[in-house]
């Protein structure tokens, strides 16, 4: 399994991208820079792209991508997401109103994009991966997600501060090769952190502890706020017990 980071931060400048992510060249992870991050030709590669909540540095470059894939011709853009995140989609961005709705352009039976449900907790079939949708906390309905391919297991925290049934769900899991897990604060921001459902290093420590053996577990981290982006690398650095990489645009693996 190979891993592209498109965009790995909390907020955006030249040097900054928000988050996107992409296995394989086919599945993408959340929408904050696809196209601001990928080349025509890897953005009509893609089949489909998960969604873990609606908030725009997740969902923006849907927009952009579905622009260009349609003037493309390409297939159908698989947009798997909860029932709720599909929902506000439909509502207030593919609405012709802020954006066209690409799901009936160009026409119904032949559309630039397909919404597919993820129904917590139930795997589902998404190309050539078994995707599970995993409740975590945030400010509005977000999912993390286990992504499951034929060689190996990763799985994607999405926003999220202190939870608890994603961990449970990765400790059962056999194969895991990596978490790519947001953090966004530094300690000294943690009320600004809990209020708006993110994690600072301290309590990223104590979630991963939920894992049982965090040490064992390729932690990647992506989110970090660009104003906070020192500070928080160094808080990171200084945890103890624990397997942590800070993500860099361009980074990519082989899982």
């Amino acid at each position: 399994m190979e891993l592209r980071v498109v965009g790995c931060h909390g907020g955006e400048t030249p040097q900054h991208r928000t988050s996107a992510f992409v296995v394989d060249e086919r599945l993408a992870v959340d929408a904050g820079s696809l196209t601001s991050g990928l080349d025509l030709k890897l953005q009509f590669r893609l089949g489909a792209v998960l969604i873990s909540h609606a908030h725009l540095d997740h969902i923006r470059d849907l927009a952009t991508i579905a622009d260009n894939r349609c003037q493309a011709e390409c297939e159908p853009l698989i947009v798997a997401a909860s029932r709720g995140t599909i929902a506000t989609l439909k509502k207030h961005f593919f609405n012709n109103l802020l954006w066209p709705d690409f799901s009936e352009i160009p026409n119904k039976a032949h559309p630039t994009i397909r919404f597919q449900e993820l129904r917590s907790e139930k795997p589902t079939r998404i190309g050539d991966y078994e995707v599970e949708s995993v409740p975590v906390d945030h400010t509005i309905e977000s999912a993390g997600f286990i992504i499951r391919g034929s060689d190996a297991t990763i799985a994607y925290s999405g926003d999220t501060g202190p939870t608890d049934r994603l961990w449970e769900r990765l400790r059962g899991e056999p194969d895991l090769k990596a978490l790519l897990m947001e953090v966004s604060f530094p300690n000294r921001e943690q009320r600004l952190a809990t209020v708006s459902g993110h994690h600072t290093p301290r309590t990223l420590a104590m979630d991963l502890k939920k894992y049982g053996k965090p040490k064992d577990l390729p932690t990647l981290l992506y989110h970090i706020k660009p104003v906070f982006q020192s500070e928080v690398e160094q808080e990171c650095a200084k945890l103890k017990g624990v397997n942590l990489t800070v993500l860099g645009l361009g980074d990519q693996f082989v899982l």
